[in-house]
């Protein structure tokens, strides 16, 4: 009735005139109703805008990242390597998140393949309990993903270490096309894991607005850098010849921020 109405406006009006203060009545975020009513947003996730893709048939290792960077709503650069080799113990590794944080847990999991050699699932386990234990590794702020010639893993803060079921694992906010796109290339005859890689990669960055076609590869086994170069442009600067260099990577964030 009436008496209902004008008791939830009457609520309305104060969460809109009630600001959500924190330390000496400082605003933070403006009102509550202002608050509530804010759209969510993927880009205040901290591992999106980017695409990382790990796929394995017939005893091959794909691993293939976009090099997009993204600031917000701002491309700030196109060729960012972020997928790599982990030193000599034939692993290889790619990130979602902060590069520096990224790098960090880079040189914290080869540290632990040398403890464990040929272990990588044991060492990205022990990985994934100081990252989620130590206080200085749980304010960093990635995902990896990491394969060698016999396992697949995705490594995150919350100390999971997943391995896939079917031979494809993505991270990134075009992860879930690429994952979904490569898992339906998977039963296609006469793909190889290479070409269901890049099939499934176009598909994710002709979806998602913060991936690109500059795509970055590492396979087990080793490839020649022509043959890991696509030649639709995608590979344009992949071999390290625009930003493929570990100083010039090192450089650049992969934060993406709102």
């Amino acid at each position: 009735g009436e008496a209902g109405t004008a008791l939830r406006a009457t609520t309305l009006e104060q969460l809109a005139q009630s600001p959500h203060t924190h330390g000496h009545g400082h605003h933070r975020g403006g009102s509550l109703l202002q608050r509530l009513s804010r759209p969510y947003s993927r880009i205040t996730d901290g591992y999106c805008g980017t695409t990382i893709l790990c796929v394995r048939k017939e005893g091959e290792v794909v691993l293939i990242g976009d090099g997009q960077v993204t600031a917000g709503h701002e491309v700030i650069k196109h060729h960012v390597r972020k997928v790599r080799r982990l030193g000599d113990s034939g692993v290889i590794g790619g990130f979602a998140g902060s590069t520096a944080d990224a790098l960090t847990l880079y040189e914290r999991l080869e540290n632990k393949l040398e403890e464990y050699p040929g272990q990588l699932k044991r060492a990205s386990v022990e990985l994934a309990k100081a990252w989620r234990t130590e206080k200085y590794l749980r304010r960093l702020d990635a995902v990896m993903l990491v394969a060698d010639e016999h396992c697949m893993l995705e490594i995150t803060g919350n100390g999971d270490v997943i391995e896939p079921d079917h031979g494809v694992i993505a991270c990134g906010s075009g992860g879930t096309y690429a994952y979904a796109a490569a898992l339906a290339l998977m039963d296609v005859e006469g793909l190889s894991a290479m070409d269901v890689a890049l099939k499934a990669m176009k598909i994710a960055s002709d979806i998602c607005i913060y991936t690109n076609s500059n795509f970055t590869i590492e396979c087990i086994p080793d490839r020649d850098d022509d043959a890991q170069e696509d030649d639709g442009g995608k590979g344009d600067g992949e071999d390290g010849s625009a930003s493929g260099s570990d100083s010039d990577s090192d450089s650049d964030s992969e934060d993406k921020k709102e």
